[in-house]
């Protein structure tokens, strides 16, 4: 396996509790780069009720990375207000100029601060963390990337601090977000509340026991209905006009009107709106099957330096959860933060609607992992 080719040929793995072993995960080459964004100020433009748009930019990164790294496959993991990636080297020049776009058309189009940043995998290791990845295979046709060695955690608090930060660029200058969009309809609870999760593992606690906690986590949620998953089985609904085609034109318009591109937004929710209520195919494109695929392929739950997990959840599972939480906080084991909603929401990037590779981000649609993040960091400074 070369560093070129090092995540084309990593295993995927289908269980998801298999992921809370350490031994599923390997390390980055040590000529790789980690790649990490977040919006300053996040918390509080949640608390502005900014939830939706403060998910678009996040997501915003991944999308410029996938266009212009043209399809090329890497790992990556959406964070909610945030994102992180990894790439090799020969990549570094294209990571840095899509970065680098990203921030100044969030400042451009959103008014938002975005701190963006990319790190030498080994810096990480001389921290004494690494860098380990996994494939998560959610549907025959998507996977997604799990981290796992506390270096991505690490990166992000370094740029943070001021570290490894890149200038934004130019004024004008924009990204590719070719295929970001926002167009499902919020999905309600069926069972109680949209549970946000978010857990760290404490810096030195034993792995054994941290991932023992994470197993416990996993085993509660998947005794729920669809084992939490916040989508129906016929995927998430649609309404038109869709809540977030104003946030989808500023994405997509490019160097062109925010009218042109909201109007064309607006057709083409409209055409698939129409489609999923008749159950009509048009071309060959089958508008109930693919949100269906939707459903399928969202990541609801991740491992990326911890677990996070937003989870359709009845009240007594939530309570377990948030028990075994608080005992193996009390251990020293981990650090965790929690959020309710009533429903929860959707970020995606589809490349084309003729496959099934495209990707969705699941949050909370009142600003879930964010809101937990900030819990998280308040139950840590009053330990």
């Amino acid at each position: 396996m070369t560093s070129a080719t090092f995540y084309d040929n990593l295993p995927r793995i289908r269980a998801f509790d298999e992921l809370t072993q350490t031994a599923k995960y390997t390390p980055l080459p040590p000529d790789w780069w980690v790649g990490v964004a977040d919006i300053v100020n996040s918390t509080g433009l949640v608390d502005q009720g900014r939830y939706k748009a403060v998910n678009m930019v996040g997501a915003a990164v991944i999308s410029a990375m996938m266009n212009a790294l043209k399809g090329q496959e890497f790992p990556f993991v959406f964070g909610g207000d945030g994102a992180g990636f990894a790439i090799p080297p020969q990549d570094y020049d294209i990571a840095q100029d899509a970065l680098a776009k990203v921030a100044r058309w969030a400042q451009t189009e959103f008014g938002f601060e975005m701190r963006v940043a990319l790190v030498p995998v080994k810096d990480t290791r001389s921290a004494g963390l690494d860098v380990k990845v996994a494939r998560f295979q959610v549907s025959e046709g998507a996977d997604y990337a799990m981290f796992e060695g506390g270096g991505l955690y690490w990166a992000e608090t370094q740029m943070k601090a001021g570290a490894y930060l890149l200038e934004p660029a130019p004024e004008g200058s924009k990204p590719d977000l070719t295929g970001l969009s926002c167009r499902w309809s919020p999905m309600p609870s069926r069972n109680g509340t949209i549970l946000s999760v978010l857990v760290a593992p404490v810096t030195g606690a034993p792995a054994t026991e941290i991932a023992e906690v994470y197993d416990r986590i996993v085993n509660l949620a998947q005794g729920l209905e669809r084992g939490g998953h916040p989508a129906p089985v016929a995927g998430p609904g649609t309404d038109w006009p869709p809540a977030g085609v104003a946030l989808e034109a500023h994405a997509t318009r490019g160097s062109g009107s925010l009218g042109a591109a909201r109007a064309k937004a607006l057709f083409e929710s409209f055409v698939a709106w129409l489609l999923i209520r008749t159950g009509i195919k048009l071309g060959g494109f089958d508008a109930r099957r693919y949100a269906r695929v939707v459903g399928d392929n969202a990541d609801f739950r991740k491992l990326d330096d911890g677990l996070k997990m937003t989870l359709d959840c009845d009240p007594g599972t939530q309570a377990r959860i948030e028990g075994v939480l608080a005992e193996a906080e009390a251990a020293g084991l981990v650090q965790f933060g929690t959020a309710t909603q009533d429903e929860a929401m959707m970020t995606c990037i589809v490349p084309s609607i003729m496959t099934d590779d495209h990707v969705h981000f699941v949050d909370g649609a009142a600003g879930g992992y964010t809101l937990a993040a900030s819990k998280m960091k308040r139950r840590a400074q009053s330990a």
